[in-house]
């Protein structure tokens, strides 16, 4: 083989590993696809998160109801806190030998770059369900005996635990049955959620359209995902794309390195941080599992 060859060869490796990679990582990302993509070029990255009550009848200590002829307006303020956080890297690499891709029957190299992907946007999706879970700004607790795996199967109401997180939301002026409203779940919550006759049988419940980023099925208005970020006896009902930032940094790269005749190096990262600017757009159920 001509010399030029084998350059156009290597390079169209190169582009063939970034690509699939990229592709593995869009696919995989859950808590991610829920997120607002915004950019970032600082280090420390600053917002203010909202902490308003829409039902409360108050402006600096007047009501907003009933104001009297010719008396002075309430003030109303947007009541926020300022949190900052450092741009986080993700990253990870890989390295394949020249004799795993030219002669073992096991596709290494595609493995490989399956693993890589996943295991860096795994992480990033960990990161943000993690500040989820501490920062939602709406809870509703199932009461014991009542969980998704109760020993009384007649307990077991998540439709009922579903909608209260939505009319919890709902209170603070937050709408999760516009068609953005998601009910996030792991596996093993999933399992009890999908094998629940209450569910199964209920009017509401349907396919996905087309399954991609762990969304299977969808129940009184809400699309279910599934992802195993999600801490054990909690789950989550809450609007995506709204109060749910990533602050970019840099988007996935890939970059390849071949030591010629021994092995070829995959190399990915991404830099970024999650950002909860708007918590009473997130209800965490808590109480699960038995």
């Amino acid at each position: 083989m001509a010399a030029g060859s084998e350059l156009v060869n290597t390079d169209l490796r190169k582009e063939f590993i970034d690509s699939a990679v990229k592709a593995v990582v869009k696919i995989e990302e859950k808590w991610k696809a829920m997120c607002t993509i915004d950019t970032s070029s600082a280090w420390t990255e600053s917002y203010f998160r909202e902490t308003n009550d829409d039902s409360t009848d108050t402006g600096n200590q007047s009501p907003i109801k009933g104001i009297r002829e010719y008396a002075a307006f309430p003030f109303i303020d947007v009541t926020e806190t300022k949190v900052s956080s450092v741009i986080d890297k993700y990253a990870g690499e890989s390295i394949i030998s020249l004799e795993a891709q030219s002669n073992i029957t096991v596709p290494m190299l595609q493995r490989k770059i399956y693993r890589i992907g996943r295991k860096i946007i795994y992480q990033v999706d960990v990161a943000i369900e993690a500040s989820v879970s501490t920062n939602a700004g709406n809870t509703v607790a199932i009461t014991a005996g009542n969980e998704w795996d109760s020993a009384t199967i007649a307990n077991r109401d998540p439709v009922k635990d579903f909608l209260d997180a939505i009319q919890t939301l709902r209170v603070d002026g937050i709408d999760a049955l516009d068609g953005s409203g998601l009910l996030v779940v792991n596996g093993n919550d999933y399992t009890n959620i999908i094998s629940n006759t209450k569910v199964l049988n209920h009017p509401t419940f349907k396919e996905v359209s087309a399954v991609q980023n762990g969304r299977v099925h969808k129940i009184v208005g809400l699309t279910i995902v599934i992802s195993e970020a999600v801490q054990a006896d909690q789950a989550y009902v809450l609007v995506e794309k709204k109060g749910m930032v990533w602050k970019q940094a840099e988007a996935m790269n890939v970059v390849t390195t071949e030591e010629v005749g021994k092995w070829t190096t995959i190399r990915a990262w991404e830099r970024g941080v999650f950002q909860l600017q708007a918590p009473n757009e997130v209800c965490k159920i808590t109480n699960t599992r038995a």
